[in-house]
């Protein structure tokens, strides 16, 4: 029997006397698999430069200095000073679940761009503006076993090389050394009962961090750094919080594993244990597998969805003769005593159903766990409460049932708060432990979640473990391709005979809120893009939301769903084209047509599962869908074609605007803008038109029919601003920022003339455009070569082009002998750093947020950048939005207006 002055909460190992044994032993170990050097020879090159084949950047060990290659839009991981790459892992291995935290590359190879060099020049981006400290640029991934299946961890482990560095490492360098002394940061008591399995197993040693600083370390950086991390949940209905991190501290933690542990945060690395209850998962865990024989926590979870505790549970009512005690606040409903009823019937264990034996448990413990926290967060004047732990694992009524006990308790005061990654605080936070990576420092704009197929199993080059033979490499996506496989959720689940780790099969969960999330939760990969920015001239950052349409409405959920789907067809017999109509493209583009169904069934069926859910979000997470099956580009042809057909008539449109005069040119200019707008093939009114006539008949048609006043018409006030009335002449802009939309005739005939008239009035202009292809859209790669075409029937265009750096290598002088002219405004271009139709500009690339800095005009064009996002969004300076509206629904709800509807919206700064 446990005396006074022991702890008896579960969950809390005695590590403290095994901590400072280990801490004399540690020895501080070199990993040598990236670099491919022994060890001897890494310790004699300490101090100096570690030059690395290929395009890898080089590593200054001895100063923490970035010193390689920065022309990467996303960098590889740039780790400084760090004499290991084993990083690359860390685990959280509690009694009932091992969480695996592990962190990828990025894949991409630094390309030399001479625009780019020459854009850093003009615009004063220099290599000092990288941090001078170490950070991470790659992906963490998320992945968790039960403890009980560690051989299937360690395989996973294994098959993806993470113990030495990771499958990217080796693949670098297939021939670096095996290092025998390796060492992987764990926490949680099995980081001590199984450190000789893994030594054995894999050649590892585990350097084992406290487990109340790993959750801690882990809540805080997940609160700080994921815009949509924290959510509430009542009644089945999720509601995400965002969270001022001035405002985060002091709140209190509570940690549901096999036990329960109650911590006050104070602020980073300061913390305070301030109870605990030894009733928690391990509790509901065993009492369930007693009771009910059941095989797996998930199986018991699933049982509760299907139970009614009313057949077990003492309840108000049942003491009242049915009424309520109204007096005390309590309703009939109200459970007076868990279980209380099987005191007075005449029953035995095998006369109950396990599904109500199963429910009444799991409200029994939810309510216990979410009374003891308020008490705590009472005791101690904290108004928010954050749960985590992976008893909890997204399962709706458990979250209801906590959420319901604070609420009843504080009378409304106290709020409880839950966590997407909830069950991997202590691996994140072990994650975190390693020394100079800087992800601690990381911003909330440096962080991009997306959702692949695999996600939360699969990622990096090598996609975990194939079905069969651990020792065939193939991925994840080829596995699916191959084999054809049935999808129903976006999330493996273990089919019989596998290892867990691919297949899918339906999910056995039912009853709509009731849904349990324990197989599927919910978290994607984390991409670490450190290069990402706040876009500067957003007037107020913390209340921008990019986002116009609200798909919590259902109607308006199912509404974009359909959309998505009737055009799904059409857009993949695009990316299969795209790729010569080949065997293997068609089985591809099956694929991502069944995986991106999917993933919008997962939607449809819980809209949050992936994060607070926008218009936006939905039309990326199918561009990232596409590339995951490997169309890198699904409108190339389409968009080369346009571009060739457009460039062809750019002259005459060129020669007809400098015949009018200023006022009638500028108004054409919009007119054509609006116009080429219409070309968008992410909308099925543009591709029923397409059937009906040639890109330039209906660029004209189009134009043509700009009758004035348009839907949104704020031209008189933009071409005031542009002309001035009277005698009395505007200075000109110093500097436009054009956020072009569609290749073809959108950017060729509509924003290159209008940015040709800007450089005429002596702005400077920055045209600004996609990173990554998205549908038809142009991008950064592509224009300067549009660009350079359109400059030979342009001498204004040509000065500028060769002003901005745009003509580097070009072979144009065909108008006159004046090349060089470093008198004239530069054009240039920039990449925003997205790609997807839409842009959420809380995350732009530098180079576009460098651009911004000396910017006083913003044109946004397009439905995706105008409309679906931004279009009431506020900037530090004149904004001008232009776009046709190319769906009927998009027009009602927008701008009351009808399919085909024009919006000029102009914001002047006073």
């Amino acid at each position: 029997m446990a005396s006074l002055t022991e702890d008896p909460v579960l969950g809390i190992s005695d590590i403290k006397d095994r901590e400072e044994e280990n801490e004399k032993g540690k020895t501080q170990v070199v990993k040598t698999e990236e670099v491919g050097q022994s060890e001897r020879d890494m310790a004699s090159a300490t101090g100096n430069s570690i030059h690395r084949s290929g395009s890898r950047p080089q590593l200054d060990l001895s100063k923490a200095a970035i010193q390689g290659n920065f022309e990467e839009r996303d960098p590889t991981i740039l780790l400084p000073n760090q004499s290991d790459d084993l990083s690359h892992l860390a685990l959280d291995i509690g009694g009932s679940l091992i969480k695996l935290v592990y962190f990828s590359r990025h894949e991409d190879q630094s390309i030399d761009d001479k625009r780019k060099k020459t854009l850093k020049e003009r615009l004063g981006i220099s290599n000092g503006n990288r941090r001078s400290y170490p950070i991470l640029g790659g992906r963490l991934h998320f992945v968790k076993f039960e403890t009980n299946k560690i051989n299937e961890c360690l395989d996973f482990i294994y098959s993806k090389q993470l113990h030495r560095g990771g499958m990217d490492a080796r693949i670098w360098n297939p021939d670096a050394p095996t290092n025998e002394n390796a060492v992987i940061k764990a926490t949680g008591g099995g980081a001590y009962k199984f450190a000789d399995l893994f030594k054995e197993r894999l050649g590892v040693s585990l350097d084992k961090e406290d487990e109340m600083n790993c959750l801690v370390s882990g809540a805080n950086f997940l609160l700080k750094a994921i815009r949509h991390e924290a959510f509430t949940h009542m009644e089945g209905h999720k509601e995400f919080v965002q969270i001022d991190q001035n405002e985060l501290f002091p709140y209190l933690l509570v940690n549901i594993g096999s036990g329960v542990s109650m911590i006050k945060v104070d602020g980073d690395g300061k913390f305070q244990r301030i109870s605990g209850t030894n009733v928690g998962g391990g509790t509901y865990w065993g009492l369930g597998r007693l009771l009910t024989k059941c095989k797996s926590f998930d199986e018991l979870l699933e049982l509760s969805q299907l139970g009614d505790n009313r057949t077990i549970d003492m309840l108000v009512g049942d003491i009242y003769g049915g009424m309520d005690y109204s007096k005390i606040g309590l309703s009939a409903s109200t459970i007076a005593s868990s279980f209380g009823k099987a005191i007075s019937e005449n029953k035995e264990l095998e006369d109950y159903s396990p599904e109500d034996i199963s429910l009444s448990l799991l409200r029994m413990i939810s309510y216990n766990i979410g009374q003891i926290s308020y008490l705590n967060a009472l005791r101690f004047g904290l108004k928010r409460i954050f749960f985590g732990g992976f008893f909890i694992r997204g399962h709706a009524y458990t979250m209801d049932t906590i959420s319901f006990a604070v609420q009843f308790w504080s009378k409304g005061d106290a709020q409880a708060m839950f966590l997407r990654h909830e069950g991997f605080l202590g691996a994140l936070g072990a994650f975190m432990s390693y020394e100079k990576h800087g992800l601690d420092d990381l911003m909330v704009h440096h962080l991009v979640e997306r959702f692949p197929m695999g996600a939360p199993y699969t990622g990096g080059k090598i996609h975990g473990p194939p079905l069969g033979d651990l020792n065939e490499k193939i991925s994840w996506m080829e596995k699916f391709v191959r084999k054809g496989t049935e999808i129903t959720a976006p999330v493996p689940m273990a089919p019989p005979g596998t290892t867990g780790l691919g297949g899918f099969e339906v999910p056995s969960s039912k009853g709509g809120t009731l849904r349990s999330d324990a197989s599927a939760l919910n978290i994607g990969v984390l991409h670490l893009v450190p290069t990402l920015e706040v876009f500067p001239l957003l007037a107020d950052p913390k209340t921008y939301e990019p986002n116009t349409i609200d798909l919590s409405d259902h109607g308006e959920l199912e509404y974009w769903f359909t959309v998505l789907s009737e055009h799904l067809p059409d857009l993949v017999d695009k990316a299969v084209a795209s790729e010569g109509g080949t065997d293997d493209a068609k089985r591809r583009g099956d694929a991502f047509a069944r995986a991106f169904s999917a993933h919008l069934a997962r939607l449809m069926e819980e809209p949050a599962a992936y994060g607070k859910l926008g218009l936006a979000n939905l039309l990326e997470l199918r561009e990232e869908c596409l590339r995951e099956f490997q169309f890198v580009d699904a409108y190339r042809s389409i968009k080369q074609r346009e571009n060739e057909a457009s460039l062809a008539v750019l002259a005459d449109l060129l020669m007809e605007l400098d015949s009018m005069t200023e006022e009638t040119r500028l108004l054409t200019l919009i007119e054509g803008v609006l116009a080429a707008n219409i070309f968008d093939w992410g909308s099925r009114a543009c591709v029923d038109l397409y059937h009906k006539g040639t890109i330039i008949e209906i660029y004209r048609m189009s134009r043509n029919k700009m009758q004035r006043p348009w839907r949104v018409d704020d031209f008189d006030v933009f071409k005031e601003r542009m002309l001035g009335s009277g005698d009395k002449k505007p200075r000109p802009h110093k500097r436009a920022l054009l956020f072009v939309d569609n290749s073809g005739a959108d950017v060729i005939l509509g924003m290159l003339p209008l940015a040709r008239e800007l450089l005429r009035r002596g702005t400077e202009v920055v045209l600004v455009a996609n990173s990554l292809p998205a549908l038809n859209d142009v991008t950064a790669m592509e224009l300067p070569e549009i660009v350079a075409e359109a400059a030979k029937h342009c001498d204004i265009l040509r000065r500028a082009a060769e002003a901005g750096g745009l003509l580097v290598d070009a072979m144009v002088s065909t108008l006159d002998d004046s090349k060089g002219n470093s008198s004239s405004v530069p054009l240039m271009v920039v990449e925003n750093g997205c790609g997807s139709p839409c842009i959420d500009l809380r995350q732009v690339s530098s180079e576009l947020a460098a651009a911004a800095k000396e910017a006083d005009l913003i044109i946004l064009e397009g439905m995706g950048r105008a409309l679906h996002t931004n279009f009431n969004a506020r900037f530090k300076c004149d904004a001008l939005k232009l776009a046709m509206v190319k769906n009927q629904r998009l027009a009602e709800k927008l701008i009351k207006g009808n399919i085909y509807s024009c919006v000029c919206r102009y914001e002047p700064l006073s």
